[in-house]
């Protein structure tokens, strides 16, 4: 069985952050945000790719597999009904369903984390993702002390 992990850097340093996926044994992250840019120093594409690779964890941003703005405004807001709508939409896509299948591929390569910003699974799109495509499976959250 494919274990897949996920993770999110809300409240995270950076040095946290590595620290839990090299615990884990992730060696690749798997960004999943529509846009890979943050407000969190270390968090922006560039700098999390640089930082990964200075681990020897390997970076991929499946742009595709993000949430739309109104996605992303519910999750901030907690709700998660909304959430569910708009990325039911997304996950609909045919971009969306060909960026899935690269995602599930490359997990089963190397133990790979699944990014996005929501510390908790349950108000992140991650899992639904996870849902709707990741039968079979083994999901484990990861936590960033």
């Amino acid at each position: 069985m494919t274990m897949i992990f996920t993770i999110g850097y809300e409240g995270a340093t950076v040095d946290g952050f590595l620290a839990t996926l090299r615990q884990a044994g992730v060696t690749r992250l798997i960004d999943v945000r529509a846009l890979a840019s943050s407000r969190r120093p270390g968090f922006s594409k560039s700098s999390l790719a640089a930082a990964l690779a200075e681990v020897g964890i390997d970076y991929v941003h499946l742009r595709d597999l993000g949430t739309p703005k109104r996605g992303r405004d519910a999750a901030k807001k907690g709700d998660v009904t909304t959430l569910r709508d708009v990325y039911d939409d997304q996950l609909a896509l045919p971009e969306t369903q060909v960026a899935a299948q690269r995602m599930l591929a490359l997990a089963e390569e190397r133990p790979s984390a699944l990014l996005c910003f929501e510390r908790d699974p349950c108000h992140c799109h991650r899992t639904l993702l996870l849902e709707a495509v990741g039968q079979g499976l083994e999901v484990i959250d990861l936590y960033v002390d």
